[in-house]
């Protein structure tokens, strides 16, 4: 039982910056991989980046290499996505989850891998 809320979303220009913030509640935040979502107008739910409960590894779908970069601050139970030379393409709805079990030790980061989900918060980015 993770309950997750984004913000930092926007109106941008193509080249500009935003970090989103993902706010968890519960006290094992520390102890579940989290992951960010986005599922853009008519399309499915695409992964888009993950960061490992235990060593703070992280892995990013192909199409956000070296702009984008997920982290996370156990402290303040949060997870950030900083998104950087934005595309229009990256326009998109984008959500933060929680893997569906604590201690999580593989390396799959679909959807169907995360159990709790954040209502997203709406990215747009113009050319």
């Amino acid at each position: 039982q993770v309950q997750l809320v984004e913000s930092g979303g926007g109106l941008v220009q193509a080249g500009d910056s935003l970090r989103l913030s993902c706010a968890a509640s519960g006290r094992t935040f520390s102890s579940y991989t989290m992951g960010w979502f986005r599922q853009a107008p008519g399309k499915e739910r695409e992964f888009v980046a993950a960061i490992r409960w235990s060593d703070s590894s992280t892995y990013y779908a192909d199409f956000v290499k070296g702009r984008f970069t997920i982290s996370r601050d156990n402290a303040k139970n949060t997870v950030y996505l900083q998104m950087n030379s934005l595309k229009p393409e990256d326009t998109a709805v984008y959500y933060c989850a929680a893997h569906t079990r604590p201690y999580y030790r593989g390396t799959s980061y679909v959807r169907s891998d995360f159990g709790s989900w954040g209502q997203g918060t709406q990215v747009t980015v113009s050319s």
